[in-house]
């Protein structure tokens, strides 16, 4: 398998559970240091490959750091949906492709729709991999704003 990959895949579970754990109880998505020691001990106790930590904390980081914008961002791209509305792992691959579309720089648009896809089959519903296909594939033809930096 694929480092990039497998980082993505990774990161997108950090992401769901973070995303899960915030719907649940209520409470925001952690910031700063919250983010670095909650990925660091995920590492160490999964026992992360020390290859793929660097991509997948970027991923996390910055989605997590700039949710709020590219959920006005997928609210604008997916017609008639609210993010809310949108199951977890919907939500919270779409934000991470849409993250990685937008600030990293190495990952061409088409290489990040067919690794959402991917990650739709293997983690959403029969649907998920169309509706992600349609959102991303919707932004890709489309001239995006620049987000702010997420790591500083």
């Amino acid at each position: 398998m694929k480092s990039r990959h497998r980082s993505r895949e990774i990161a997108l579970q950090i992401l769901y559970q973070h995303d899960l754990i915030s719907h649940s109880s209520g409470q925001p998505l952690p910031l700063g240091t919250q983010i670095t020691e909650g990925l660091k001990y995920h590492f160490d106790y999964f026992d992360i490959p020390q290859d793929l930590r660097q991509f997948i904390a970027e991923l996390v980081v910055g989605t997590l750091t700039q949710v709020t914008t590219l959920d006005l961002l997928l609210e604008k791209y997916a017609s008639n949906w609210k993010v809310a509305r949108m199951s977890s792992v919907d939500r919270s691959l779409l934000r991470m492709s849409l993250y990685e579309m937008l600030k990293c720089e190495d990952s061409p648009r088409t290489v990040v729709i067919d690794e959402a896809i991917e990650l739709a089959k293997q983690f959403g519903t029969l649907e998920t991999p169309a509706f992600i296909n349609g959102i991303l594939d919707h932004v890709k033809e489309t001239t995006l704003e620049i987000l702010p930096s997420a790591v500083e």
